[in-house]
Parts: C-alpha cells; structure tokens; sequence
C-alpha cells in the first residue's frame, strides 16, 4: 500500500475483531496524536518498547513521519501481527522482534518510547527499565511515556478494572502487577532532563498521563 492514512489502517489487520480494535483506538485514544506530535520533527530512529500490534509505526508512517523505527514487545503473537502488518502497509525502515524488557534492551542511540506497559512491572522493574531506557536516548533526544498513574481519583480505579478486563480477555498476557506514581517519574527521570507529566486521557475514562523527557 503506497497511500497509507489513518483512515485505512484498520482495513490491514486480519479479522474483524483486529480492525474494530483498531479503529477503535485511533479514534478515541489520544496517544497517537501526542506521540505524532512531540516527534514530528525528529530525525532520530525510535525504538518503541511494547509496540503491541504496531499501532504507532502505521499512524507516524501515515502522518509522513519517516525515521526509522524498531519495535520490541514479549507477546510473539502481537510481533507478528505488526510485522505481517507493517508489510501490508509497504512501509520500510520499520521493524519488530519479539523481546522481554525484563531481560534488557537492544543497543539503540535516538528516541525512546514506553506505551501502557510499566503497569505489569513490579516497582523495581520499572526503575530498572526507566533508568535504563535513559541509557539509550541520545543527548536532546526524547524518552516519551504513556503511563496510568496511581492516585485518588476515579480514573485510576476504571483504569485498574480496564487492565484486568485486558488480562481476563487474553489480550494481555498479563495483570497489571504496580502502577507509578507521578512523584516516581519525578525521582528517577528528572535528573537527567527537562521532565513534563500531564494528563493524556482525551475522551477516554482512564487514568493515562504523558511523561516526557528531554535528555540534556
């Protein structure tokens, strides 16, 4: 496909369940449309920890946003989705393997981006994973996060309730095991940049928050 839009991306996936998830959060979730913007000018490669399905590679390469980008996730299932899909799409300079951050991350120099994963991270993982993506963010580059944030609000406990759903339907592999706090960003990011949180919920129920991190 040479003319990829974000209209016809869920038109790619396999089965009728697969589109309507993607339609349905193209249109309602407003990660895509952050993500696009903080890196729409960014020339640096992407390496996108919890990739899923690809979801973020088809809405920047639709947005015409170019640099290469490489997408790491432990489901094998999801990897070969957003490969199969990704080809689908004709796009280049994208690519996905199957990896469990627990274990790491692959050698990378550029931008970073964690999406809706920390919650299955047990705190130590998280700083460990945290400080480590740091590692591989280059200096001006951006580690861009998508996190629920646990607080007081009614927002937190939908979102808690909307992970386990994901983990009872087997769409996630997992349950959501701890979810950070913003005061935790702020003790383990800060030193290293410029750190921005700000909600990132849109029109949806749930307790999502934009991390932003520029690397001095």
């Amino acid at each position: 496909m040479t003319d990829l839009s974000v209209s016809n991306i869920p038109a790619l996936f396999p089965g009728r369940w697969s589109r309507h998830y993607a339609a349905s959060k193209l249109r309602t979730d407003p990660l895509y449309t952050a993500l696009a913007r903080d890196l729409r000018d960014a020339r640096l490669p992407l390496l996108d920890i919890g990739c899923g399905v690809g979801l973020s590679a088809l809405f920047l390469r639709a947005h015409g946003i170019a640099f290469p980008i490489h997408g790491i996730d432990y489901d094998e299932r999801k990897i070969l989705s957003a490969r199969s899909v990704a080809d689908a799409a004709g796009i280049s300079d994208a690519t996905f393997a199957r990896h469990d951050a627990r274990g790491g991350l692959p050698e990378h120099q550029g931008n970073v981006c964690i999406l809706d994963i920390l919650q299955f991270f047990d705190a130590g993982e998280q700083e460990s994973l945290l400080r480590l993506a740091v590692t591989r963010v280059a200096p001006g580059g951006l580690l861009l996060i998508r996190s629920g944030i646990r607080d007081d609000s009614w927002r937190f406990k939908i979102t808690v309730a909307g992970d386990l759903l994901a983990k009872a339907s087997r769409w996630m592999k997992a349950a959501p095991t701890h979810y950070p706090a913003a005061a935790d960003f702020q003790r383990i990011l800060s030193p290293f940049g410029e750190l921005e949180i700000s909600p990132l919920w849109g029109k949806t129920p749930f307790n999502n928050h934009w991390i932003a991190l520029r690397r001095r």
